[in-house]
């Protein structure tokens, strides 16, 4: 199999894949773009196994894989995700350790203990989706990297937050799992496995997405370190999950009945702001 082949089955995965984060690979430059996909596709690989039908010490295995395959990325393979991988990493300064925090992230979804207080809540976000902004920014480049990581790091978290509280009942009734802190369970009286009717979760939902906004804030502080279409990109996918975030703010209680999201056109008049004002 050739790069141009592997790449283009990523990018694939990605149109096919990626609701939100398409919007804003769109606006990246070709080489860029694919790279970027390549990133996506792993990155999805890792989440499937993750969120898959197989038993736990299935998945803990197939993660467990993904490592190895890392740890021999520079391997002639015939996987197109894993070749395109291994060429970004020749063309970008790819922190392949950034898999392995999303694996370990995957990893604590398999057996799911839940988190007592906020900041656990926080590490696990930095893991699942803070990687990814770390992954990306070595694709977009920067200036100052030691300035623009943690602000990419950030934005991750936020993205994290949002899922989360996006999610809440499908993640309650479909996987089994609760990544409200128990604290703030405890707090609001709610009870940790979220069943029955919860007359004050919408008062924990809302006091959450406030959190989730300060990490916006900290993280859209990225964009002015990026170059024009690397900060459209970002903007894109920044305002289409702020845009959610401000729709369960408005109404907290709507996620424990449907799946809070924005439409198509939205997301195209989302990504079009941020091409030609370079803000989400």
């Amino acid at each position: 199999m050739n790069v141009d082949t592997a790449y283009a089955r990523c990018e694939e995965i990605t149109r096919l894949q990626a609701k939100n984060f398409a919007y804003g690979i769109r606006l990246l430059s070709r080489p860029k773009r694919r790279s970027l996909s390549a990133v996506y596709a792993l990155a999805r690989r890792i989440d499937d196994v993750g969120d898959g039908d197989l038993s736990v010490p299935e998945k803990l295995a197939g993660l467990g894989r993904i490592r190895a395959q890392l740890r021999n990325i520079q391997l002639e393979t015939e996987d197109p995700v894993l070749l395109a991988v291994r060429d970004t990493t020749g063309r970008y300064p790819l922190p392949l350790d950034a898999f392995d925090e999303l694996i370990r992230g995957c990893e604590m979804d398999c057996t799911h203990v839940p988190f007592e207080t906020y900041d656990e809540l926080v590490a696990y976000c930095r893991l699942v989706a803070g990687s990814i902004g770390r992954l990306s920014l070595a694709i977009f480049g920067s200036d100052d990297f030691a300035i623009a990581a943690p602000r990419a790091d950030s934005l991750g978290v936020a993205f994290q937050l949002t899922n989360i509280l996006r999610d809440i009942r499908e993640d309650r009734d479909q996987m089994g799992r609760v990544y409200l802190p128990r604290e703030d369970l405890e707090l609001y009286g709610c009870p940790p496995d979220l069943a029955g009717a919860q007359r004050d979760l919408p008062m924990l939902i809302s006091t959450l997405a406030r959190r989730a906004e300060s990490w916006y804030e900290e993280g859209l502080s990225l964009l002015p370190l990026l170059d024009l279409r690397s900060r459209a990109c970002v903007a894109t996918m920044a305002g289409i999950y702020r845009r959610v975030l401000a729709r369960i703010v408005a109404d907290p209680a709507q996620v424990l009945t449907t799946r809070v999201s924005l439409s198509a056109p939205e997301k195209v008049a989302v990504a079009a702001r941020a091409l030609l004002a370079g803000r989400a």
